[in-house]
């Protein structure tokens, strides 16, 4: 078994490889085959809703798949759109919402919501990353974490969006070393110290957002070691190209938090 940092590599030096491996899985293959067969023939909130297998995939591809059940709340969604302020979607904490109503937004398109790129080829591969996520997350949930964070933290405009989703303030706080107990405190007080501590403009630039999640997977293989209850100087001393060398801890030393 690879370290939470070499599986993480592995994966995401070729994201494009990495997906169109998990694209040939047969049910994978099967289920967006099936999409995309049926998506452009939907014309209405209710024809999208109805079919259940359809709908299950959007949901899935934009991390909803939890809320899948939520029939009326997600109609809501979908019949007031973004277009307005006060729109449902709109007023919800979390943003994948809003984005769901505007990939199929039938409050502003119409009949037509269904035939831009968005809400067919875009949703087949936003599926399969986030598939990609959740397959490399059986072995490993650093990796998941570390995957989801590199798509995600470029679109973070301030502290507040890294507390308002769990997995990225997970992410956030092993990679600043920070206590779970400060989750507890107050929210305001918690979007000071992580604008201390982080740039999140770094978050946009490709090489500052790898140096962290370096960090991030090294911490957390520390503290979730893939070896089990193996000794921590065995981690660190390997010399069979798994666990973490001094070499790796050395760069971490020398590594500025956010990259800088």
């Amino acid at each position: 078994m690879t370290t939470t940092y070499t599986s993480y590599r592995l994966i995401s030096q070729d994201i494009p490889r990495s997906i169109e491996r998990i694209a040939s899985q047969p049910v994978v293959a099967r289920e967006s085959e099936y999409y995309l067969s049926r998506i452009s023939e939907v014309k209405s909130v209710d024809e999208f809703m109805a079919d259940t297998r359809l709908f299950n995939y959007a949901m899935k591809a934009h991390g909803l798949e939890d809320m899948s059940y939520a029939k009326a709340f997600m109609r809501k969604v979908l019949t007031e759109g973004v277009d307005k302020d006060d729109a449902f979607a709109n007023k919800l904490a979390d943003s994948k919402y809003a984005a769901f109503a505007e990939t199929y937004n039938f409050a502003r398109n119409g009949e037509t919501a269904t035939i831009f790129t968005k809400a067919q080829q875009g949703t087949v591969d936003k599926y399969l990353r986030l598939t990609l996520e959740e397959d490399a997350g059986v072995d490993n949930t650093g990796v998941r974490l570390a995957l989801y964070f590199q798509r995600s933290a470029p679109e973070l405009t301030s502290a507040y969006g890294i507390l308002a989703d769990t997995a990225i303030s997970q992410v956030v706080f092993t990679a600043l070393g920070l206590s779970s107990e400060l989750a507890a405190s107050d929210i305001d007080r918690q979007a000071d110290m992580l604008d201390a501590r982080i740039d999140i403009e770094d978050f946009k630039d490709p090489e500052k957002l790898g140096k962290f999640l370096e960090r991030f997977t090294a911490l957390w293989e520390l503290e979730n070691p893939s070896f089990g209850s193996v000794d921590s100087s065995v981690l660190l001393g390997s010399s069979a190209g798994f666990g973490i060398t001094p070499e790796l801890m050395l760069s971490l030393n020398n590594l500025k938090l956010g990259g800088r």
